[in-house]
């Protein structure tokens, strides 16, 4: 059941009054069987109190925490996290999270505040599953945010994002998500026509295939714009354009994408929370990694030649080996039905289209071969803003801090823009993951600005520099694992 739908029953419970926290709370944050919370903190009572002749409300005076208390619970089996200066135990809801489970551990023991805004669509709504789980609230003589991080670095970002919602730029423009559809259908339609024109040579199957390639990639950036809810004002209409265009235009699962895409976005560059920089034994990223198997002696590979191999196996692997074998896997393992269904859509209308022309065995291999070019064309689009960057294990910086050490932008062009789904501008994307992408170059200079004035850097380069800098980085991090193997 998505979000929405579960507005009513939601208001119905966050409506009723619970007993007061008076209970001294365990190691483990859980619910004690009649509804209170056990919670360590100073604890107040109820108090019956008349509000505007509206009858009795009850007031909840909440328990208060340090965040020296709180950092101790970020474990799977125990996590707590802190938004807007309220503490939640979100232990047992983690495993419902329409996220997935994995985001909120990522920030279990933390202040997630600006994460929950960028992630959420209309956080308010959210807020109504966020009250059963609430135990308390930070002491007044804390900090916001943890005390490692520079509050007028948070302050002024989150004075940026309120400047930003009042210029609109989180709404969407309907009409540009609508040619940009309307381009990937035409691709589509125009491939068939040609080969019903024309029939099935050779000339005909490799110009069918770089039109299907076109709108295949193109899909890869509307569904990742669908996926982040940035089309439409209500999250259920995004989730079900995103089934239509992952799964029945890509044939790829949408939940997988979103469990391991949001991940990437919370924790980008950290080890092990992205899943996208988890891709050793085959590659060893960054700085800290290469050494680590260096100095372990690991070698499974020849990791002096790994940004050669990045040509021979990355590049046309990534989408029809990587990415499609692990979203059949989670699909299968974790019982998506309904995108499996929706996946199987896919295979059905590409028989219906090409079957008649290339057999059923030949337009299997239409399709893979489609996946095969389309693949060097994604993988350099989403790793050239982040491979180059700074990886580490997690350091809790603010979200402005977290965003910008590990992204960086690529010059604005209009076929820049085209060409990379707009994720040329990956930093705002970073930011902001629910604003349209068309309206990222607005927001650009006020991101840099803010940068600059607390001494962050600002990346912005030539888009084959940025090509470069990956194979660069490999390099550099296979040139580290062999100083460390051979000392």
């Amino acid at each position: 059941m998505k979000l929405e739908e579960k507005l009513e029953h939601n208001e119905s419970l966050v409506g009723k009054s619970r007993p007061c926290l008076n209970d001294t709370h365990q190691a483990n944050g859980k619910h004690i069987a009649n509804g209170n919370l056990r919670a360590n903190g100073n604890v107040e009572v109820y108090e019956k109190q008349e509000a505007n002749g509206k009858g009795d409300r009850l007031r909840k005076c909440l328990n208060l925490y340090t965040w020296q208390e709180i950092q101790k619970h970020n474990q799977e089996t125990d996590q707590w996290l802190v938004i807007d200066r309220k503490v939640y135990n979100v232990t047992d809801w983690a495993g419902k999270h329409p996220g997935g489970h994995r985001v909120l551990n990522h920030y279990a023991g933390e202040d997630a505040t600006d994460a929950f805004r960028a992630m959420h669509l209309d956080p308010s709504i959210v807020q109504l599953y966020l009250k059963p789980l609430l135990i308390g609230e930070l002491s007044p003589e804390e900090p916001s945010q943890e005390k490692n991080k520079n509050p007028q670095l948070v302050e002024d970002f989150r004075e940026l994002r309120k400047t930003l919602e009042d210029m609109n730029m989180f709404s969407a423009n309907l009409w540009f998500f609508f040619l940009h559809l309307a381009q990937i259908l035409i691709l589509e339609v125009l491939a068939w026509l040609i080969l019903r024109h024309f029939s099935s040579g050779w000339i005909v199957t490799i110009l069918i295939s770089f039109l299907l390639t076109v709108s295949q990639a193109q899909s890869s950036f509307l569904q990742h714009d669908i996926g982040h809810l940035s089309m439409f004002k209500k999250s259920k209409w995004n989730h079900l354009m995103h089934k239509f265009v992952m799964c029945h235009l890509k044939g790829l699962s949408a939940d997988w994408w979103n469990y391991r895409h949001f991940q990437h976005h919370v924790k980008p560059n950290i080890y092990p929370k992205d899943p996208d920089i988890d891709v050793g034994p085959l590659f060893l990223l960054g700085d800290t990694q290469p050494i680590k198997y260096g100095k372990k002696k690991i070698k499974y590979i020849d990791y002096e030649k790994q940004h050669l191999y990045f040509y021979m196996v990355a590049l046309p692997l990534l989408m029809p080996v990587y990415f499609n074998l692990q979203s059949m896997q989670v699909m299968y393992l974790r019982k998506y039905w309904t995108d499996i269904v929706w996946v199987s859509s896919f295979y059905i209308r590409y028989f219906i289209t090409f079957g008649p022309f290339y057999g059923i065995f030949g337009t299997v291999l239409l399709i893979y071969l489609v996946k095969f070019i389309e693949s060097p064309w994604i993988a350099y689009v989403t790793q050239m803003s982040h491979i180059p960057m700074k990886m580490s294990r997690e350091e809790n910086l603010d979200w402005l801090s977290t965003q910008i050490v590990a992204t960086c932008n690529i010059e604005q062009s209009f076929f820049n823009d085209w060409f990379t789904g707009h994720l040329n501008f990956q930093i705002e994307h970073h930011l902001f993951p629910t604003m349209p992408r068309h309206n990222y170059h607005k927001v650009a200079p006020l991101v840099k600005s803010l940068c600059t004035k607390h001494g962050l850097q600002y990346i912005n380069k030539p888009i084959l520099k940025a090509f470069g800098d990956i194979v660069r980085s490999l390099k550099k991090s296979a040139a580290l694992w062999m100083d460390a193997y051979y000392e």
